[in-house]
């Protein structure tokens, strides 16, 4: 693996107006085949950071200039050298710890002295993606969490837990849902995977650091490779394209009900915390089969993945919801 603290970064800082989420991650989308490692957005700039060696102004320019024309926004770039010694101090304060719900910490070594809680996961924190501070890995912890407590409730356990259920994290990142997964006691190993190959390199050094390197499979490659395993519950915060166009792969990666190894008729209620919407009550999942959570898209998307989820023989569970991000749950009929 690369040592990321003994070389010289570019940073490429590019100006969106107007400012969206939505339009940086079609830039982000549109670069990140030049070999950038790590995105941040800092309103109204989506920064990128890419070693020196790989960085190409003239490839830049090209694939930017597909944005010349564009009615939605305009783009200005420049770009910064940041010294090797000073890389870590860069990452170390971008990236502050999370508490989601009181009951899981994501930090970094080194971050000291923070309030205990029941789950930890430390990263290092060498990516902008999956560091937990997005809306959208609030909300997918959020739904673990949900379905464990859900499992415990329906079969009498006193602690949540997601024993015996087979899990894949789709789009692992930094590896912080298949570790919530491994921690909660999911079937080992959690299988965990990414198209990128530095998030694949950054998942694995989390999972040793985290001791959950023999929990845990992580692996480079895409939706296809869900063809060679079944699953109780399939993770995917990815983007809504994407997303529609590997469900009916999510489908049939998931288990029928015959299939199933966990109990049915969960059943809970949802809590609202840290400004997360959620309905009041959640009732019964609908369906018996397998479980799918997605996230990676606003709330006025849900329709259209709603309709492609129940083409593909899945039934709406719920939702929940922070800042227009949504994550969703369908279940397999």
């Amino acid at each position: 693996m690369q040592n990321f603290y003994k070389m010289n970064y570019i940073e490429v800082s590019i100006e969106i107006t107007p400012f969206t989420e939505e339009n940086a991650e079609i830039v982000m989308a549109t670069i990140d085949e030049l070999g950038f490692e790590s995105f941040t957005m800092e309103e109204p700039y989506l920064k990128g950071y890419i070693p020196q060696n790989d960085f190409s102004a003239s490839n830049l320019k090209c694939l930017l200039s597909f944005f010349d024309d564009s009615d939605s926004f305009k783009l200005q770039w420049s770009t910064n050298l940041v010294k090797q010694e000073n890389w870590n101090r860069v990452w170390e304060s971008n990236f502050e710890p999370i508490v989601i719900d009181n009951e899981c910490t994501i930090k970094a070594d080194f971050h000291k002295d923070l309030p205990l809680t029941k789950y930890n996961i430390t990263i290092v924190p060498r990516m902008a993606f999956g560091t937990g501070h997005h809306q959208t890995t609030e909300l997918m912890v959020k739904w673990i969490l949900k379905i464990a407590k859900d499992k415990a409730a329906a079969v009498g356990a006193k602690e949540a837990n997601l024993r015996g259920m087979q899990v894949l994290d789709m789009g692992t990142g930094t590896g912080i849902l298949a570790f919530l997964a491994a921690k909660l006691g999911a079937a080992r190993p959690v299988h965990a995977i990414d198209v990128d190959i530095t998030a694949v390199n950054s998942a694995k050094e989390n999972a040793w650091k985290n001791r959950m390197h023999r929990a845990t499979t992580i692996l480079y490659g895409d939706a296809a490779m869900i063809q060679a395993s079944k699953y109780d519950l399939i993770l995917a915060n990815i983007n809504r394209n994407i997303l529609l166009e590997d469900m009916a792969t999510y489908a049939r990666g998931l288990k029928s009900a015959a299939e199933i190894t966990f109990r049915k008729g969960l059943a809970g209620r949802a809590s609202a915390a840290n400004g997360t919407t959620v309905p009041e009550t959640v009732a019964a999942y609908p369906a018996t089969g397998g479980l799918l959570v997605l996230s990676g898209f606003y709330t006025e998307d849900v329709p259209l993945l709603k309709a492609e989820a129940e083409k593909q023989g899945l039934q709406y569970v719920s939702q929940i919801s922070k800042d227009n991000w949504c994550a969703v749950c369908f279940c397999k009929r």
